[in-house]
């Protein structure tokens, strides 16, 4: 089964949690995570409507696809996998190379709508440069979480975390290979997940 940015998010709120999302279970509903949904969606498009008027249309992609074909410096949706691991990043910022023996610099974004960036927020967009580096053979130095109302940005040296993630990764693996959820335990996060009503 295919680990994603999501599975490693809902693991790092609850193992349960990434079990069912991976099982397609049904949602029992929470208000709460509605409203997070919507606001985190509405954030990113206002975001990256933000990133894309800096940017010369000829220079902006949507899709991996488009982004093979040509020069660019935003790219928009672009997916990557490599082997059992598949990103969605938001938005990927392209540095041209400094010098001619060294290639572009890629920089996965991740949009944030909470004025604070939490550790999570730093795994995840690390999560999303180990597959493209592994995807596409180079290394991903930094990452950058643009959050807040101001959309304020924090650059994150993905080397920092990178073996927190790959730990993730095997745990996520693990729990994934498993054919029974994990026991429920009781945690900050049920009031605010769409299990709630399940688990309880």
């Amino acid at each position: 089964m295919m680990i994603t940015a999501d599975l490693i998010d809902a693991y790092l709120k609850c193992p349960t949690k990434c079990f069912l999302l991976s099982r397609d279970e049904v949602e029992t509903g929470n208000a709460y995570a509605e409203w997070a949904r919507v606001k985190s969606a509405s954030f990113c498009r206002e975001g990256i409507g933000h990133l894309v008027a800096g940017v010369a249309p000829n220079k902006c992609v949507v899709s991996t696809s488009a982004a093979e074909k040509r020069q660019w410096l935003l790219a928009i949706d672009f997916k990557a996998r490599s082997q059992n691991l598949q990103c969605s990043c938001q938005a990927v910022e392209r540095l041209p190379s400094l010098g001619r023996d060294r290639a572009a610099q890629l920089i996965p974004i991740r949009f944030v709508f909470r004025n604070k960036a939490a550790r999570d927020d730093k795994l995840l967009v690390t999560f999303n440069a180990l597959v493209l580096s592994e995807s596409l053979g180079r290394t991903i130095e930094y990452g950058k979480v643009l959050y807040g109302d101001n959309y304020a940005s924090l650059r994150v040296k993905t080397s920092a975390f990178a073996d927190e993630v790959r730990r993730l990764i095997e745990k996520v693996d693990g729990l994934l290979a498993s054919p029974t959820p994990p026991d429920l335990v009781l945690n900050r996060h049920c009031t605010e997940c769409q299990f709630q009503t399940r688990c309880r």
